[in-house]
């Protein structure tokens, strides 16, 4: 079975780009599978079904979206193979900038929308830096020049990438991404696999429940600013 982790900020057409390259992937026989790990809420399973795909959903709730999809991926693995998946796609929540969950000998595909501003693949860290696939969604709004340089930043930011654009309506593109998903290596497990980013450093008071403002609460991992006069500029 082929794993196909799909990463991405919020909206940017995720299951979109699934539903269809799922579709291409499963003409002739093979069968497909979702796994789909959200944060606070998600409708998507309903739209993976009524595409006829087998789906899982789970919500990460107050827990971190990035830990709560690498404890249970390979959980989701055994899950697929349990089906007799020939590809499990895993859709991740909408992940900050900052995070990643692509590991070392799965493919990892990256989502992003050509609508979010030609400067928003440099500051997209590991999730697109360390993608193997760049897609990028919503080009037909857009300009040519446009797309053009948005992709142009996009391969600045990860260069040995595969770029691709994808239209979720119509299904442009999909053919591209199934090209590259028959192509990864099969999973048989998950077990010792690393990340290929680290996440964000913890643990502070606030990841464990703090609500209050205030220096006498912060502790452990905590980064402060420095707020110095500007130039020019008395006190």
């Amino acid at each position: 079975m082929r794993l196909i982790i799909v990463a991405g900020p919020p909206s940017v057409g995720k299951t979109s780009v699934i539903v269809r390259t799922a579709a291409v992937l499963g003409q002739g026989g093979p069968r497909v599978g979702v796994l789909k790990f959200d944060a606070l809420a998600t409708d998507d399973d309903t739209v993976y079904r009524a595409a006829g795909l087998p789906v899982v959903a789970g919500l990460s709730g107050s827990l971190c979206p990035d830990h709560f999809f690498v404890s249970n991926i390979d959980d989701g693995l055994a899950w697929g193979k349990g089906q007799g998946f020939d590809f499990l796609i895993a859709e991740s929540a909408g992940l900050c900038n900052r995070c990643s969950p692509h590991l070392h000998g799965v493919l990892g595909v990256c989502v992003v929308d050509a609508l979010s501003g030609v400067h928003t693949p440099r500051k997209i860290g590991p999730m697109l830096r360390l993608a193997d696939v760049v897609v990028i969604t919503k080009g037909d709004i857009v300009s040519q020049a446009e797309r053009e340089v948005f992709a142009y930043n996009v391969r600045l930011a990860n260069p040995r990438a595969a770029v691709l654009f994808f239209n979720g309506i119509t299904g442009q593109g999909a053919g591209d991404l199934a090209f590259h998903a028959r192509l990864a290596q099969p999973q048989d497990s998950l077990e010792g696999r690393r990340l290929r980013f680290s996440m964000p450093s913890a643990v502070c008071p606030y990841c464990v429940g703090e609500t209050t403002v205030g220096r006498e609460h912060q502790r452990g991992a905590v980064r402060k600013m420095s707020f110095e006069t500007p130039a020019g500029e008395s006190a």
